[in-house]
């Protein structure tokens, strides 16, 4: 019993932990107590491989409902044709995807990771592991924007299977339509990795990737859209046999069990977000944009001043001349402000870059779910800059981002407590 009551010990702790920090992490959100009560089901212990109503196991006549209702529920809201919410990760989605539509050896392009590029796009990664090549795109560093014209000159000349945009740092819409041209041209199938803005795409407050000329998306489900975490993917194909390729990409290419429980679970989030994600994605650029703004005035060099900063959840920090990323890093997480290093597309891909590279990536979908709003934005860029620029002790800081905190614990952009028909 000793064993098992420390493993209860260390959940507490976590917990405990983190709800006294302010987390800037982009990647990651909280579920509401609705969502979570959809996610420990029954359903955590069951398998049904296959897709809805065509399984190859008995006993899966409701799941294949609410997976076939979720599947139907994001293709109306997202205006497609086809979605598939079975893969366990973003990651995972597009390595369905990559797996349905390329074979090894081909070429694909994308970004580089030092331009936000997710690893899984590059040879580094997913693209790696299944033999194909990857021809990188341009990408302007001084406005973190992809630069279409000679993008689309290396598209046309590599003649790749499939193109994949979309980023794990992103601070603007990027130009769909441009790059959509010369995959046109050369029979390119082009993808948007929403991972990231997904949440503000799903409440049409970011860019609409399908509308722009993408024929494919991938995406994770907890990040600006706060749900458990798992991944989906969503498409405009007429073809019953293209989307099936697709699908075996899924089962039994890639995954076996796709984790039922995420099913409900994400379908809730989805009903949330209908009714609370105008607000909530609204809530999450105004804060942004004022944390970065906050964190300018501070001292601090915040990327892209020229084009205000960030039109995400994203904010960048170049921090080299303080010591790189993984210094500060560490620095603000002794402060219980919780951020990641980041390359920035000027850092050269390398082990030392890697281990201590240019940029802080800070995102607030988090705190902006526990109500944060502009106010506290100025107050997170206040603390950020004692650790960072005033070189204050961090434990100094620790206690005042703690007190801070403590105001700070409700989820928000949910239905309260009682039961809303």
């Amino acid at each position: 019993m000793r064993d098992v009551r420390w493993v209860f010990d260390k959940i507490d702790q976590q917990k405990t932990w983190r709800s006294k920090c302010i987390n800037l992490i982009a990647s990651e959100n909280t579920t509401s107590s609705w969502v979570e009560k959809a996610y420990l089901t029954d359903f955590m212990h069951r398998y049904a491989e296959g897709t809805p109503f065509n399984r190859y196991y008995q006993g899966t006549e409701i799941i294949d409902e609410i997976e076939d209702k979720a599947n139907k529920f994001f293709a109306r809201r997202l205006g497609v044709n086809r979605v598939d919410v079975r893969p366990v990760s973003g990651a995972i989605a597009n390595m369905a995807v990559m797996r349905a539509l390329t074979n090894p050896g081909d070429v694909i392009a994308g970004l580089s990771v030092s331009a936000g590029a997710h690893s899984s796009h590059t040879k580094g990664g997913v693209a790696g592991l299944l033999g194909l090549n990857q021809v990188q795109l341009a990408f302007n560093n001084n406005d973190f924007s992809i630069n279409t014209e000679l993008s689309s000159k290396i598209i046309r000349h590599a003649k790749p299977k499939l193109a994949i945009i979309g980023a794990s740092l992103i601070l603007f819409p990027l130009d769909i339509a441009g790059i959509k041209e010369a995959c046109d041209d050369t029979k390119c199938t082009l993808i948007y990795d929403a991972a990231h803005v997904f949440g503000m795409i799903f409440s049409r407050k970011f860019q609409q990737p399908f509308k722009e000329g993408a024929e494919i998306l991938t995406t994770s489900t907890h990040k600006s859209f706060p749900g458990p975490q798992g991944g989906l993917i969503a498409a405009q194909i007429d073809e019953d046999s293209e989307w099936s390729t697709v699908q075996r990409g899924v089962f039994p290419k890639i995954l076996s069990n796709h984790h039922l429980h995420r099913i409900p679970a994400v379908l809730v989030t989805a009903y949330e977000m209908v009714k609370f994600g105008d607000a909530y994605s609204e809530q999450i650029l105004k804060n942004a944009k004022a944390l970065a703004e906050a964190l300018h005035e501070e001292g601090l060099n915040v990327c892209a001043e020229d084009r205000g900063f960030t039109e995400s959840h994203q904010v960048v920090i170049d921090v080299k001349d303080l010591g790189g990323g993984k210094l500060m890093a560490e620095a603000l997480e002794k402060a219980n402000i919780i951020l990641n290093k980041n390359l920035l597309p000027w850092d050269k891909l390398s082990l030392v870059n890697l281990n201590n590279p240019s940029g802080l990536r800070l995102g607030v979908p988090e705190m902006t779910r526990f109500g944060m709003k502009q106010e506290e934005m100025g107050r997170i860029a206040e603390l950020i800059a004692r650790v960072t620029i005033k070189k204050e002790t961090p434990a100094k800081v620790k206690s005042d981002v703690e007190a801070f905190r403590k105001d700070f614990q409700k989820v928000h952009y949910t239905w309260d407590t009682e039961w809303v028909e």
